[in-house]
């Protein structure tokens, strides 16, 4: 089993794509709550000065974080993701006949003294990153 203690600074951790359609803002809108039509009506999008639906922010970072829970369990980690922050950089565009992809790459960026090993994320959409910067913390 390995442990945080295995890794440095700078080691790269993984490459994980998420692909993202309309269906999917669409259930995301149902559990979350958050029905804004920028999410799921290309008019109402598009008046708000958007180039098309967008995925919801919350969604993003929850894939993100995915990405980060699965690699732990995937490498057989003894530990949990305890803390994550993102800043919301660029829209994740979803056209209604190709979808989107969101591409999460994952570097470590230091190992704290007290044993947490903290992780940069890029996080990207077509050639934007969509969220920058984005870390987890793992305990």
């Amino acid at each position: 089993m390995a442990t945080l203690t295995d890794f440095s600074a700078g080691d790269e951790l993984f490459t994980r794509s998420f692909p993202i359609d309309r269906a999917d803002l669409v259930e995301y809108a149902k559990a979350s709550g958050d029905h804004n039509p920028i999410h799921q009506d290309e008019a109402a999008a598009k008046a708000a000065g958007l180039p098309n639906v967008i995925a919801h922010g919350m969604y993003t970072m929850g894939l993100a974080s995915r990405a980060v829970s699965e690699w732990v369990e995937q490498v057989g980690l003894d530990a949990q993701l305890s803390d994550f922050t993102a800043r919301f950089a660029k829209p994740v565009v979803v056209p209604a006949d190709t979808g989107a992809e969101i591409v999460v790459t994952a570097k470590v960026r230091k190992l704290h003294e007290d044993g947490a090993l903290e992780i940069n994320l890029v996080v990207t959409s077509g050639a934007d990153k969509v969220l920058a910067p984005a870390r987890a913390t793992l305990r």
